[in-house]
């Protein structure tokens, strides 16, 4: 009789229990790496819900798209609470 030999070699079935933890190890790893990679700072959505209406005018505001006294006045109109249509 042969100790510790039983058709699979060193350690008989211990082995595949370490493929087993190794394998795991290695599809871990990737879902780690596909889910952080998977996530852009530049696609996130958390910047556009933090903005407050305030945050986009003074944006519109840097990149001249609306000028001083369009900011003027839409400004005082945010903080006075007052929002309507303007076409």
């Amino acid at each position: 009789m042969m100790w510790g030999f039983d058709g699979f070699g060193f350690g008989g079935g211990g082995m595949g229990v370490g493929m087993l933890l190794i394998w795991g190890l290695v599809i871990a790893a990737i879902v780690v790496l596909v889910r952080g990679f998977g996530a852009r700072p530049g696609n996130s959505d958390t910047r556009v819900r933090d903005s407050t209406p305030l945050d986009i005018l003074r944006e519109r505001y840097a990149r001249s798209e609306i000028d001083k006294n369009a900011f003027g006045q839409m400004r005082s109109d945010i903080s006075a609470g007052r929002m309507d249509e303007r076409g």
